[in-house]
């Protein structure tokens, strides 16, 4: 499943060539994602519209329209979005297509079609912190995601930290791959309980979330299975794992065998020498 840099990568990848482009014709092959696409709002709202905009929430895509409408996109476990000729052979999975007026269309791919498409009109957009991302916690990197905001929201709980940061509500889209990262760069076993963390651990996870979540980015996210950037390239963090997926092998930092063990249901893999 794309997670925050992944989704980060794609944002960054189709915001060039959708800005001040403006939608001429919405195309749905008729299958459905996870929720039904709602083709004919989308038309009403989009078309003759003209983006704005090309942000990330959480692991949302949130595209801008001069109308005030935004359409938000999740990719689910294998959405991506590229861009083609509109005169191009959609592909077995393109289940929704957005032409543009210079004759390219932005085509959302779903294999497993666990993604979802949803329309704002404008009003729904100025509410949607209370609204879609109601229960979604701060961005790891905004001001808000400190050391003692996670400190004081630890206070009396029995989770353990990796379960905790992987959280929705605690952290936007701090997901699997890059929780076990981001603690072994912070010495912290996964299993640890979170009110056993002093302030200055957390200080040192929130800076490792950030280390971890911006080289990922910058390495154009981990390529596990089949995510593609826009470019329909993909992306190279996954040579940068200390620990995520190397059950077994040495741990680059003491040699001791990385090890792995199941947290909320997902696989966390650590180093028993260097996190504690």
């Amino acid at each position: 499943m794309p997670e925050l840099p992944e989704v980060e990568v794609i944002c960054r990848g189709i915001q060039p060539h959708l800005v001040d482009r403006t939608v001429t014709a919405i195309f749905h092959n008729g299958k459905q994602l996870r929720l039904p696409v709602p083709v004919d709002l989308l038309r009403r709202e989009m078309i003759g519209c003209r983006i704005t905009a090309v942000t990330r929430r959480a692991k949302y895509l949130q595209i801008s329209l001069d109308s005030g409408a935004m359409l938000i996109i999740h990719l689910g476990m294998t959405g991506n979005l590229g861009f083609f000729s509109s005169e191009s052979e959609p592909a077995k999975h393109d289940h929704v297509r957005w032409t543009l007026d210079n004759d390219t269309e932005l085509r959302y791919n779903d294999s497993r079609r666990f993604g979802a498409i949803h329309i704002l009109k404008s009003q729904e957009t100025q509410d949607r912190e209370e609204t879609v991302f109601k229960t979604t916690g701060p961005e790891p990197f905004h001001a808000a995601f400190s050391p003692e905001y996670l400190h004081q929201l630890a206070k009396g709980k029995n989770l353990t930290v990796k379960v905790f940061i992987m959280t929705t509500q605690v952290v936007a889209g701090v997901g699997n791959i890059y929780a076990s990262e981001s603690l072994f760069r912070a010495g912290i076993l996964p299993a640890r309980k979170v009110q056993t963390i002093s302030k200055k651990g957390w200080g040192k996870l929130v800076a490792a979330i950030r280390e971890i979540l911006q080289q990922a980015i910058d390495c154009g996210g981990s390529t596990i299975s089949d995510f593609l950037n826009a470019r329909q390239e993909k992306g190279y963090f996954q040579a940068n794992f200390k620990v995520y997926g190397r059950q077994g092998e040495p741990c680059p930092t003491c040699q001791e065998k990385i090890e792995n063990s199941r947290l909320g249901g997902r696989s966390s893999y650590f180093c028993p020498r260097c996190q504690s």
